[in-house]
């Protein structure tokens, strides 16, 4: 018996050995960053699509199967998804990736949150009592992050500790590089000033030095209105001398930037956000290629 037991024990480990550690990302930029690190030691599900507002997302069957089998849980934090992950968590019943556990981290946990309020009042619309958790908008925020992934790979996946450490440096060398390109690339964009449909685009615009002007939204998370849209044409007048752009994501719609755009005459773009907000945005390097594709031709 004891030697039939070694004999299957010895079959077993090549498939053991073998075994992917299985992320859960509820974004996709970190599905994406998984893969920048670990490469094929990584199966990866992302809760949310470049299409979907990260707010808003249903605890689906599907979604809690995916989060019940993970090794690993990575969300944006700071509240982004305080609407469905609570939800999410407690029906996959995975005590292995719960908030204070090691199978689970909050990428704002890494960087330096924006625009946290002094005070909270709904009143004000729908605010984010920990800051601004769009944190991805700002590669030198991807570079902190993937650190504290690296290292959280390594403690949960040991065997592979090597490997994940590798993965880090070689991405943070191509990172770097890739870094300072775009800053020099975004050197014209510094000063413009930009109208947003929901402040989703605070960390862009502290890396690059653009300044938010107004928003489409009346409040965070309220539609933008007719009264509101009207009085930002009042403000900006028929020639748009107040703002450079407009800017919005994939997922929002375009039909109240475009209306300001063709009153004011001030440029509309769409910019990806995430991993896959564009056909050319597949992965972390394309999507900030694309994005300052966008905004320099929007800008000329």
């Amino acid at each position: 018996m004891q030697r039939l037991f070694l004999i299957i024990l010895l079959l077993s480990a090549p498939i053991l050995a073998q075994a992917k550690l299985r992320l859960f990302a509820c974004e996709p930029e970190w599905a994406a960053l998984a893969h920048e690190i670990a490469g094929d030691k990584v199966k990866t599900d992302s809760g949310t699509t470049a299409l979907q507002d990260p707010h808003y997302i249903q605890a689906r069957p599907s979604l809690i199967a995916k989060v019940r089998r993970a090794d690993l849980v990575v969300c944006s934090g700071a509240q982004l998804e305080i609407g469905w992950l609570p939800m999410l968590l407690r029906k996959a019943n995975n005590h292995e990736a719960q908030p204070g556990t090691r199978g689970f981290m909050y990428a704002s946990d890494f960087v330096r949150r924006l625009e946290i309020p002094t005070s909270v009042d709904r009143i004000q619309g729908d605010m984010h009592p920990q800051g601004n958790p769009h944190v991805q908008t700002n590669p030198h925020n991807i570079a902190r992050i993937a650190k504290a992934l690296s290292q959280r790979m390594q403690e949960l996946d040991a065997g592979n500790a090597t490997a994940y450490q590798a993965g880090l440096d070689d991405f943070l060398k191509r990172w770097n590089a890739a870094m300072l390109r775009w800053e020099k690339r975004a050197a014209s964009l510094r000063g413009k000033r930009v109208i947003t449909h929901h402040k989703s685009w605070i960390y862009l615009e502290d890396w690059l030095g653009m300044k938010e002007v107004a928003n489409l939204e009346p409040k965070p998370g309220i539609p933008p209105t007719a009264s509101h849209l009207s009085a930002l044409l009042r403000q900006l007048g028929t020639e748009g001398q107040g703002a450079d752009l407009i800017i919005r994501t994939a997922y929002q719609n375009e039909k109240p930037s475009e209306w300001l755009s063709k009153r004011t005459k001030i440029r509309d773009v769409m910019l990806p956000f995430t991993v896959g907000g564009s056909d050319t945005a597949v992965d972390l390097f394309s999507l900030f290629d694309d994005t300052l594709d966008r905004l320099l031709g929007a800008g000329q």
